[in-house]
């Protein structure tokens, strides 16, 4: 396998002819391209995942994907293309631990989620995309519903300052919580969340 000396002296591999050795089914070809991005993908999927380990397991299904995928890939820039790969995995790996998670927790338990100071641009991007969606969801709900879940959720008030600000007992506030939280169940499709 031929490789190139780039203008640093440091030796890249030839993307185009490894690509096509490897839909020849040449292993040795697909396992210089792993060699090649693995540190790459595990980083990237580090950053997402903040796990060492969970990034080995999400750089894995990266290059099962990678294989699997290279008979449909048309030459837009590997590394992007790979990356954009190892990013959808991190994400889908990381939504799972957070499903896990939430069904260990017992009921009634409050997670609250504060930002870290050293939070990547990526987990920023998909908070805000998530919230315009939030957003956009909440228009839709009645009056009642909204307020109640934009005091609680959004401005992250207590019971007791909702029941003393709207001048109505906590049961009242709880009750309220809960319809507002059945509404939701029942109008919105869980798939709608999973873009």
């Amino acid at each position: 396998m031929s490789s190139i000396v780039t203008g640093k002296g440091e030796r890249k591999i030839d993307e185009a002819r490894l690509i096509d050795q490897i839909r020849r089914g040449d292993q040795a070809a697909f396992r210089m391209l792993v060699e090649q991005y693995s540190q790459h993908v595990f980083q990237t999927a580090y950053s997402v995942l903040k796990n060492a380990k969970e990034a080995e397991d999400a750089a894995q299904e990266v290059f099962l994907q990678v294989y699997k995928s290279l008979p449909d890939y048309r030459s837009q820039g590997f590394k992007t293309w790979i990356t954009r790969i190892c990013v959808n995995k991190a994400i889908d790996a990381k939504r799972k631990l957070s499903r896990r998670r939430e069904e260990q927790m017992a009921d009634g338990e409050l997670i609250e989620h504060l930002p870290s100071a050293e939070e990547d641009v990526l987990r920023q991007l998909v908070r805000k995309e998530k919230q315009k969606l939030l957003e956009r969801k909440m228009d839709g709900l009645p009056a009642r519903h909204r307020d109640i879940l934009v005091q609680f959720y959004i401005e992250e008030k207590s019971y007791d300052q909702i029941a003393r600000e709207q001048n109505i007992a906590v049961k009242t506030v709880e009750s309220r919580l809960y319809r507002a939280r059945s509404w939701i169940r029942k109008h919105w499709k869980e798939e709608e969340w999973d873009e």
